[in-house]
């Protein structure tokens, strides 16, 4: 092996001294993805049983939606939302590929994923948005904020579990643990 194949980790030789792995998730990325589920988590949990620590949660998830949008606007590449928003016929042509267990493998979110990240966030900023109207004076137990609230998170849990089935697919499909991925930051290049 040639020395700068040797100062390269996951280089091969003969191949223009690429990388076999490439950083994918920037650690803002990663901190947010992990804080949310365990967050959301805890806040379904403790809804009607802890509520102090439930609104507590709710702001945290608050101001992590906040950073994530921002990262999303002026972030690393693979987390600007410019490199993975598509419209709506790329994510349905995507979708119907993935059910042929033939979709193209992308580096970033793929179409599916860059969708999914859009509404999670649009139903999490919603679930906030309502959790905090009840703490209010003018809202606090008006019936159609707290029914719009708890609609919001189980229609959320939906999404979660579709993401998790996506997540699972893409998995199977392209050979690649995108959860591990999610954990290191790290994917193969190709």
């Amino acid at each position: 092996m040639s020395e700068a194949a040797e100062q390269m980790p996951g280089a091969v030789a003969g191949r223009d001294m690429r990388p076999v792995r490439v950083k994918v998730w920037d650690p803002v990325v990663r901190l947010f993805h992990w804080s949310l589920v365990g967050f959301f988590a805890f806040s379904f949990l403790t809804g009607d049983e802890w509520k102090s620590a439930h609104i507590v949660s709710g702001y945290i998830i608050g101001g992590l939606v906040a950073i994530r949008v921002l990262w999303g606007l002026f972030g690393s590449h693979h987390a600007r939302f410019v490199n993975f928003i598509y419209s709506p016929f790329t994510v349905l042509r995507f979708l119907a590929d993935t059910a042929g267990m033939r979709a193209k493998r992308y580096i970033g979110h793929n179409p599916a994923g860059g969708a999914m990240v859009i509404a999670l966030l649009v139903m999490i900023a919603g679930i906030v948005t309502t959790g905090y109207m009840q703490t209010t004076d003018a809202y606090w137990g008006v019936e159609w904020v707290e029914d719009t609230h708890e609609t919001l998170v189980y229609a959320t849990l939906g999404l979660i579990a579709l993401h998790i089935a996506g997540v699972v697919l893409a998995s199977v499909e392209h050979r690649e643990n995108l959860v591990r991925a999610m954990v290191t930051g790290w994917k193969r290049r190709d």
